[in-house]
């Protein structure tokens, strides 16, 4: 993993890291997959967790221990996605709105958690140089993952709540491509969207009788 902590290369004076770079891409491709509703989105968002686990570990603790809970997610979310792949009628898992009570459980989730997360950044700061917007991201991320994993159109919406605040934090701790691809992130967090909105309003209809299935 030392090799992989070493720089690749240097763009516009930022110093981009091999392990920053790779894992990144692996989050990229894993987004991708997720918006096609691959349930390959979930061994390649492992990946991703462990590579990025080695970029931040001894480094930024908060944030390898966020990447540990990703790995735990990921493992959740392919669970949750083999044994829905089929509810879809093509394969993949069907997507859909979240109710309303399972949105204000999401939404007091987050807070609770930030707080809680915040506090045990702000008494241990070797954890994290940032407490309160690095709890934001950690826990956003486990709520963006959660939702993605029971097949929630609100999993898009969470996504971008967490680049808004994971953009410039990672450029301001020297992790230039991880903002980069922050940025490029929020363009498929939008296609995506669109992508699980439309499908869920289809899944909504329904089918008249002796219409063409």
């Amino acid at each position: 993993m030392n090799s992989l902590n070493s720089e690749a290369f240097v763009v516009f004076g930022q110093h981009i890291l091999w392990s920053d770079m790779v894992g990144n891409l692996f989050g990229l491709a894993a987004l991708a997959l997720g918006w096609r509703r691959s349930i390959w989105t979930w061994p390649v968002q492992f990946l991703a967790g462990l590579i990025l686990f080695g970029a931040f570990f001894g480094h930024l603790t908060g944030s390898a221990g966020k990447q540990a809970v990703v790995v735990l997610v990921a493992l959740y979310g392919w669970w949750q996605w083999q044994r829905g792949k089929e509810q879809g009628g093509d394969g993949h898992i069907a997507v859909r709105f979240a109710t309303w009570r399972e949105r204000a459980a999401m939404a007091a989730a987050a807070a609770a958690g930030t707080v809680a997360v915040a506090l045990l950044f702000t008494a241990y700061p070797k954890l994290s140089w940032d407490p309160w917007p690095d709890a934001y991201i950690f826990v956003g991320t486990v709520v963006a993952m959660y939702a993605q994993a029971r097949g929630m159109v609100e999993f898009w919406f969470a996504w971008l709540l967490v680049d808004l605040v994971g953009v410039p934090l990672n450029f301001a701790n020297g992790y230039a491509f991880s903002g980069f691809v922050y940025v490029i992130y929020g363009a498929l967090v939008l296609w995506g969207l669109r992508d699980w909105w439309l499908r869920s309003r289809q899944a909504a209809q329904p089918t008249l009788e002796g219409a063409p299935a």
